[in-house]
């Protein structure tokens, strides 16, 4: 059973940054691209960012292009989304996701179709 377990969410102040982690378990890790989506109130979810399955090639939404740092740790199989200069606009639900076919390439993962996480709160305000 694949389970994906976001955690690292919380409230910061603009210009601040948080780094959210990801716990996946149920499939090997390491043969998937995997990437962050997010959703703010009253708003479809959203590509954040996406990594290849060896680490070698990401993808940003321009939104976060810069700002924005996607990696991860095979032999954890942790996923992790490191987040600077935090906005108000990035108030939202972050949720990691993993393919539910073998995508490996990061340029690919928007395509996909995707097993989630439950998300995990981060709030921006002064």
């Amino acid at each position: 059973q694949v389970q994906l377990v976001e955690s690292g969410g919380g409230l910061v102040h603009p210009g601040g940054s948080l780094r959210l982690s990801c716990a996946v378990s149920g499939r090997t890790f390491s043969s998937y691209a995997m990437g962050w989506f997010r959703q703010a109130p009253g708003k479809e979810r959203e590509f954040v960012a996406a990594i290849s399955y060896r680490g070698g090639n990401m993808d940003y939404a321009a939104s976060v292009q810069g700002r924005f740092t996607i990696s991860r740790d095979n032999a954890k199989s942790m996923l992790y989304l490191l987040m600077n200069s935090l906005q108000p606009e990035d108030t939202a639900v972050y949720y990691c996701a993993l393919p539910t076919a073998r995508v490996q390439s990061a340029h690919d993962y928007r395509r996909s179709n995707y097993h989630w996480g439950q998300g995990t709160q981060v709030t921006v305000s002064s």
